[in-house]
């Protein structure tokens, strides 16, 4: 990339007369052709991720920030009488729904900045998750027509490399477009977009459409079927047309890493091309997948380790379905060969009461294993794969996932990063460990870091006040829970800590309380119907505090709209809390705790998912960890007894009797069934999630943080240990560890 050759191609834009949309083209397409403009040596040896989602966010200040003419871009530009920060209007590429698509965008980013050849497939939907606005606090969901005011000049058309994807009801063209990722290497994200008739148009339409009928089902195979197929064959068609059709080093060229289970498809049509198309035997095709293919498991949530049901397989995919189930044999075959247990061979089959267990297809055919944290990878050793685990114990390793410094820390926090450059050069932007070398005990450097953070939250009131129109209180702690709405991440949780707050504050009892902020984004999946009653609970409980004039001077609930990446970004560098409350054990890792850590944010929290390796690294005693633990929620099985624990406890029985008692208006009943979710056995037993077992707790962490915030220098050192102690979870060090001991690369 030649910089003065880009910056020269910025001056000569001419801005007058033309519109935003026509300067957004103009600049992005002089960026493209910089980075397409370098002549590419093709590796090796390769790594391609499979991944369904690509929460990639807005391309054009990380993409210019990656071609090192952000700020010259602002005073080329500012100098014309246009200033860039309007193109804080460009929707987000919401391809994603939260953390799984978030994460295959930071490993993409850190892959090209460190030069590793990383290259990602999945599918360009037409409409991005959608667009969620609320209506009587209600969520209502609105499509998300991502290209139409901005188009994507970020993106390339490939028409001469579209390949075809057969289903036994339909022909569909799989198109693809290249979005190259920046970095020391171009890499390259390759979308598909489905095309031919309006039934296959349907494919690439929407992510993650509702899968309650039988319709959505099928329109989920395909859509995994899909990307998986169009990828597998144009990587294994371009290795046939160089090297022949010996594939016995088919895998010293290509590793394929499946980003959970949407992509497990990918290893059935490797094996039917192999032995349909190129002949090879069936065995001979799985050693050659065995040694190719690799699975990240995110989650251990049962709806989430896809099982789909064979008939429907065998109903558009009939030779799919041959495959699976020849491969269960295969398996099955192989393992009483080798005398396991019945009981194992049950727990590991890929065909078990009908379904194919994707999972257990990954783990079988999968060279490497691993989980995304510790205790993640740990429960899966022990609970989840136990019985792969105990004949195959080399596959299994943690990689505990991270996130790009570049997006979450030098594009949404420069005050932060100069803060940096002024005490370590810059080197540490390239190495991110080099901030451990902050001294956090500093007079000069804590007040500093006290002015950046009060900048950044001075930004971000503004920034909601625009947004939604709520001022924020001012001189507050805020403090956030900003994820995907799943009744375990137990945001309805945080909604009684507040309630219990609110009654304890209008009571006279906090008498010394620091006005605090509760800031919430999530998006709830649309036929998630609970996740969408705890987002109406929230916003009721915020009207109850903003009408009340006794306690909205110390205390304020906002439910940000339309959270994505871009709200993200101000809200991590914003924030002085960050509110991790999952049931120990359900969350694999989370990247939101290390976005809000890398920005400065202290964790309230359980010992869940990454929670554990933050306070590791930060120290316990510069977080607030609270709640049970795996092993005591493992010990609370059929035992605990939500209705009587909440009988002996009054202060939570005061909380959770407000979705009932006229608290608030419940007229069409969808409060009245939160409390079924806590008191009966409905879908889940009984507070299934222990939100009532580990509710005083929080309140008690977070009554706590309201205490010791006074403490300013404090609270601002304990912010900092966290900031300069979130080297560990940069993206950087996942992705060479995935390079060096999973890929080969």
């Amino acid at each position: 990339m030649n910089r003065e050759r880009l910056l020269n191609a910025l001056e000569n834009i001419d801005v007058r007369g033309k519109t935003e949309r026509e300067l957004y083209t103009e600049i992005s397409s002089a960026c493209m052709e910089e980075i397409l403009s370098g002549k590419r040596k093709a590796p090796v040896k390769c790594a391609y991720y499979f991944s369904v989602e690509y929460l990639m966010g807005r391309m054009f200040y990380n993409n210019l920030l990656a071609l090192g003419v952000l700020d010259e871009a602002r005073e080329i530009f500012s100098a014309k009488g246009f200033d860039l920060n309007a193109f804080e209007n460009v929707e987000d590429a919401a391809l994603g729904n939260g953390g799984l698509g978030r994460l295959a965008a930071c490993y993409l980013d850190s892959a090209a900045n460190l030069g590793y050849p990383l290259y990602g497939f999945g599918i360009r939907y037409q409409y991005g998750l959608f667009r969620q606005k609320f209506v009587g606090g209600e969520q209502v969901e609105e499509a998300d027509d991502w290209l139409k005011t901005w188009g994507d000049p970020w993106s390339v058309r490939r028409e001469e490399e579209k390949i075809e994807v057969r289903f036994a009801d339909m022909t569909v063209t799989a198109v693809p477009y290249d979005m190259p990722i920046y970095g020391k290497s171009v890499n390259i994200l390759r979308l598909f977009q489905a095309e031919g008739s309006a039934e296959a148009e349907k494919i690439s339409e929407y992510l993650y459409p509702a899968d309650d009928t039988e319709e959505g089902k099928l329109l989920r195979i395909r859509q995994e079927y899909f990307f998986s197929a169009a990828a597998v064959g144009q990587l294994v068609r371009k290795y046939v047309k160089r090297y022949g059709n010996d594939f016995g080093h088919f895998s010293e060229f290509h590793v394929f890493q499946l980003n959970d289970t949407h992509a497990v498809f990918a290893v059935a049509e490797f094996l039917r091309l192999l032995t349909k198309e190129y002949r090879l035997s069936f065995p001979r095709a799985v050693e050659i997948a065995k040694r190719t293919f690799n699975y990240t498991n995110h989650t251990i949530l049962p709806e989430a380790l896809e099982c789909w049901n064979v008939k429907l397989v065998e109903k558009i995919l009939p030779e799919i379905a041959q495959i699976l189930t020849r491969l269960h044999i295969f398996a099955e075959r192989e393992w009483n060969t080798c005398g396991y247990p019945k009981e194992e061979i049950a727990e590991m089959s890929i065909v078990r009461g009908g379904k194919f267990s994707m999972a257990n297809v990954a783990v079988y055919m999968s060279e490497h294993i691993n989980g995304v944290a510790e205790i993640h990878t740990k429960i899966l050793k022990e609970r989840l794969f136990s019985a792969a685990y105990r004949h195959a114990r080399g596959k299994f390793s943690n990689i505990t996932n991270g996130v790009t410094q570049r997006r979450w820390l030098l594009l949404c926090n420069e005050e932060l990063a100069r803060f940096y450059d002024e005490r370590l050069g810059r080197s540490w932007r390239d190495d991110l460990s080099l901030i451990w070398n902050i001294d956090c005990g500093n007079p000069e450097t804590l007040a500093a870091f006290a002015k950046i953070k009060a900048e950044k939250k001075r930004q971000l009131a503004s920034y909601i006040e625009k947004r939604e129109g709520v001022k924020l209180l001012e001189n507050a702690i805020y403090i956030a829970q900003v994820k995907r709405l799943h009744e375990y991440k137990r945001q309805l949780m945080t909604a009684f800590a507040i309630l219990r707050i609110y009654f304890d504050l209008k009571n006279g009892k906090l008498p010394d309380f620091t006005p605090t902020v509760f800031l919430f984004g999530a998006k709830a999946a649309g036929s998630y119907k609970r996740a969408k009653e705890i987002i109406l609970f929230l916003n009721k409980i915020a009207e109850l505090i903003a009408n009340d004039e006794d306690v909205n001077a110390r205390l304020q609930v906002v439910f940000v709209q339309n959270y994505d990446v871009s709200y993200a970004e101000k809200i991590v560098a914003g924030s002085d809390v960050s509110l991790q409350v999952s049931t120990a054990g359900f969350e694999a890792s989370g990247t939101g705790n290390m976005k809000l850590m890398m920005n400065g944010a202290v964790t309230v929290g359980t010992m869940d998912g990454a929670n554990i390796e933050i306070v590791e690294k930060a120290g316990r005693e510069n977080n607030y960890i609270f709640g049970a633990s795996v092993e005591e929620i493992n010990s609370l099985d059929g035992v605990y007894d939500p209705v009587a624990f909440a009988a002996a406890h009054p202060r939570i029985k005061r909380v959770t009797d407000t979705l009932t008692d006229g608290t608030f208006e419940d007229a069409d009943g969808k409060l009245s069934d939160l409390a079924a979710s806590l008191f009966e056995e409905t879908y889940n037993r009984a507070d299934h999630y222990y939100v009532l077992y580990d509710l005083l707790p929080l309140v008690d962490a977070l009554l706590k943080v309201n205490r010791e915030y006074k403490d300013r220098t404090l609270f601002t050192r304990k912010q900092l240990e966290n900031a300069t102690r979130s080297a560990f979870f940069s993206s950087d060090r996942a992705i060479r560890t995935y390079a060096e001991k999973i890929w080969g690369i």
